[in-house]
């Protein structure tokens, strides 16, 4: 495998792609181990989190299998001719995408909302906490929240923006599959990173607006990356744990 032409579509997709065509053609027969996510990574000349995403879309398409404390190998399932393309975006580029947006819209916002508005985020916030501590999927109060802050920009076609990214979050499958895998390791909507945004907007700061904003969705950024880390993390220790007791078996003769 080549590191990746430039055809423009998403990177996730030119690597899925791309071993899913290696699949098909036996270069990785059923069964087989798949080369790690850093060899992946410098084979395609991307980066860890687009290998991720791929290995995620890889799994939806029925292609590969996560083997806990092993790694991701090939199925022995005849191998699917849907392309990537139907899964649509991951979660690491939308979120990229908000944090770049809704950080202008907050700046935005912190010269225009108004008490009434900075009462309704408030209550948003305590909402937040309540579905956190139900284990509420969906996170809805947090979707209001955000579009709360977009409205109060007095602009419509910025809501129509964030409300459009927060949509496309429930329309893909891949993007829904990775936030799941978040959601099954406890990640959360961070009250306190909320109620941060919030005193910037009271505050009438565009600036702390727009840093509280872009280091919230940093930080989602962040708790994606180390869900799906964590098998990787898992993978590695079961190796260190075979080498040992190898080395102790060894040590024995």
């Amino acid at each position: 495998m080549l590191p990746l032409p430039a055809n423009g579509l998403r990177l996730y997709r030119q690597v899925a792609d791309a071993i899913a065509a290696d699949i098909r053609q036996g270069v990785h027969a059923p069964g087989q181990r798949l080369p790690s996510e850093r060899d992946l990574a410098e084979t395609f000349d991307v980066s860890r989190p687009t290998v991720r995403e791929a290995m995620i879309a890889l799994e939806i398409l029925g292609l590969v299998e996560a083997r806990h404390g092993s790694g991701i190998y090939v199925t022995d399932q005849a191998p699917a001719s849907e392309s990537a393309a139907e899964l649509d975006i991951g979660a690491f580029e939308l979120t990229e995408a908000r944090r770049l947006v809704e950080g202008e819209v907050a700046a935005l916002a912190a010269t225009t909302i108004t008490d009434h508005e900075l009462a309704e985020l408030a209550a948003l916030v305590a909402e937040i906490g309540e579905e956190n501590a139900r284990n509420a999927v969906g996170e809805q109060a947090d979707r209001r929240f955000h579009l709360a802050i977009a409205r109060a920009t007095r602009n419509t076609a910025l809501v129509g923006v964030v409300e459009q990214l927060w949509d496309m979050r429930y329309q893909s499958p891949l993007c829904m599959a990775m936030l799941e895998r978040a959601r099954t390791v406890g990640d959360q909507p961070r009250v306190e990173e909320h109620q941060r945004i919030l005193h910037s907007l009271a505050a009438r700061d565009g600036q702390a607006a727009r840093a509280a904003m872009r280091d919230h969705l940093g930080r989602v950024i962040e708790g994606l990356l180390a869900a799906t880390e964590m098998e990787a993390v898992q993978r590695a220790r079961a190796e260190v744990a075979a080498k040992r007791d190898e080395l102790r078996r060894r040590g024995g003769l």
